[in-house]
């Protein structure tokens, strides 16, 4: 077999082992990624619970760069110190090396049953917990069989004439292997898809043990550095954890190969077979920074914040790097425009999404501080829409073809929208939150149950709208139109419920009745203006009526 189709056949099982560790993820997100979040919300009452409650998230999510980036908006919030969030990640990363542990052993026979159940799952109902319950399995069969893949294209390598000179040079030296391991897991964007790909061409004596452990290494360093540059632009409480995470984790990798360099460890220590060894050893590694690195998450902590927050690095540097997207030189090339005003759309998303959060908390305990903010965030809102759009409006001056011409168009149309539904939040919701704390209102306990459901309902699909600006995935976008309906059908059961409690003459429903009822009206009129951010996505695909009428 010719080492081009030798590099085919890998290069496209590591495709699908990629591919179908992303489908888990993201099914386990849509399905399950708020009541994730409030649990996690929860349980990070100090490091230690924090710890816990980061490796259970992260086998969960078969991603711990998914839990850095929970954790992260977490810290940005306010919700937890960034000692208790670098903490989470510590236990993500334990978490996320356990997950290999678990997939290592032979599960050949539950392939064609993952497959067949996740099949079966998706197509049997239109409920979309079902759906998504078919993604993570059909998911996880695919994850099993694309290991398979990889033992099965990697057998030819042993007759190779290149690859033992290659290895033959990184068995010398192990910095060079340390760094290309750090670059592989880059690339990936997943540690548990890198050391399964190491750990299968271990297994078939690929790579020699006197590697194993600088590469691993070398894959922790960077796999730690992912959410680091994923939140880059974000603020600066949410940077701190996830540089944390690289302090304590990467200081731990260099550390670990300054002494294997010095006292060359054999990886038999951990396992006779190669295979295993590269996953004991990466479970070592992360167990071992966990321990030594949570007493030191508050130093860290604090010594990021201090440093990231000192004059040289202030509040306004970190406003206009986010404006610099919009960069006027950009102007000629219409497809860089778009993306540079799309990466502006995303941080409108983020104070959006930070806005409805906090309004649901000024609701239920008075916060002047957190309306002050709130108001604040509507501000910077309004002034990047129209930053926006005077950026948009000189795009279409140049010359457009009719994709980037649309493109331009429903970006525009989406940045109106979400100006409107955090006018909404800042305005109605505030000015009902401030009546009711002034008038001592108190909500029924149905009540109070029926507008928090409808909260967190609103929520998820505001995560749904804001992700089809960065995948414009058609399935995405009608799972969200979907759920315009279960929005429609929760507020007239709310109606029709506080209604009858009207009747019933319970007192907390007549006195809070229009706050109530317009509550539920505004979280329903945002719901709508997230949900029409789908229907460009629809349109293109030829998935949308020209109009409802028959």
């Amino acid at each position: 077999m010719s080492g081009i189709i030798v590099f085919i056949n890998l290069a496209g099982a590591v495709a699908l082992l990629l591919w179908a560790t992303r489908m888990v993820r993201t099914g386990i997100e849509r399905a399950y990624g708020n009541a994730l979040r409030d649990k996690l919300k929860l349980a990070i009452s100090n490091r230690v619970t924090a710890a816990i409650a980061g490796f259970f998230l992260a086998i969960a999510l078969q991603s711990a760069t998914a839990v850095a980036l929970i954790t992260a908006g977490f810290v940005a919030s306010g919700y937890v110190s960034s000692a208790i969030g670098i903490a989470t990640l510590l236990g993500a990363d334990l978490g996320s090396a356990f997950v290999v542990r678990i997939l290592r052993h032979d599960l050949s026979l539950l392939i064609p049953v993952l497959l067949l159940a996740g099949t079966i799952s998706f197509r049997a109902s239109e409920a979309r917990n079902w759906r998504q319950l078919g993604r993570i399995l059909f998911g996880l069969g695919l994850l099993l069989l694309s290991l398979r893949l990889i033992g099965e294209a990697s057998i030819p390598l042993k007759t190779s004439e290149i690859l033992p000179v290659i290895i033959n040079y990184l068995s010398r030296d192990w910095i060079t292997a340390f760094v290309l391991a750090g670059l592989l897991a880059w690339a990936f964007h997943s540690s548990v898809a890198t050391v399964l790909l190491l750990a299968s061409l271990a297994d078939r004596a690929l790579i020699p043990p006197v590697l194993i452990i600088p590469l691993v290494l070398g894959i922790n360093f960077g796999a730690a550095v992912i959410a680091a540059v994923l939140t880059r632009g974000e603020r600066t409480d949410a940077r701190v954890v996830p540089l944390g995470n690289v302090a304590i984790r990467g200081l731990g990798t260099l550390i670990a190969l300054a002494v294997q360099m010095t006292v060359e460890l054999p990886s038999s220590v951990f396992s006779t077979h190669p295979g295993d060894a590269v996953v004991l050893c990466h479970l070592a590694i992360n167990l071992a920074v966990l321990v030594f690195g949570l007493p030191f998450c508050g130093m860290v902590g604090r010594l990021l914040q201090s440093w990231m927050t000192s004059p040289d690095v202030g509040v306004e540097t970190i406003s206009e790097e986010r404006l610099s997207a919009l960069t006027p030189e950009h102007l000629s090339n219409p497809e860089q425009a778009i993306a540079n005003a799309t990466r502006e759309v995303l941080t409108v998303c983020e104070r959006i999404e930070l806005m409805l959060a906090w309004i649901f908390d000024v609701y239920e305990k008075s916060d002047k501080a957190k309306i002050t903010r709130i108001q604040e965030l509507d501000d910077e809102i309004d002034q990047t829409h129209r930053n926006i759009k005077f950026y948009l409006a000189k795009i279409s001056e140049s010359a457009l073809d009719e994709k980037s011409a649309a493109l331009c168009q429903d970006l525009l149309g989406a940045t109106i929208k979400l100006e409107q539904a955090a006018d909404i939040i800042s305005q109605n919701m505030v000015t009902r939150a401030r009546k009711r704390h002034a008038r001592k209102i108190v909500f029924s306990e149905e009540g109070w149950h029926e507008i928090k459901a409808l909260h967190q309902e609103v929520s998820k699909n505001a995560r749904l709208a804001f992700n089809l600006f960065v995948n414009r995935d058609v399935e995405h976008a009608r799972q969200l139109v979907a759920q315009k309906e279960v929005v429609r059908t929760m507020v007239r059961h709310s109606e029709e419920q506080h209604m009858q409690r009207l009747r019933d003459g319970n007192d907390n429903s007549y006195d809070s009745s229009s706050i109530h009822i317009d509550t539920m009206r505004d979280l329903k009129e945002i719901n709508s203006l997230f949900v029409s951010i789908a229907y460009p996505v629809l349109a293109s695909a030829g998935m949308l009526r020209k109009s409802r009428l028959l």
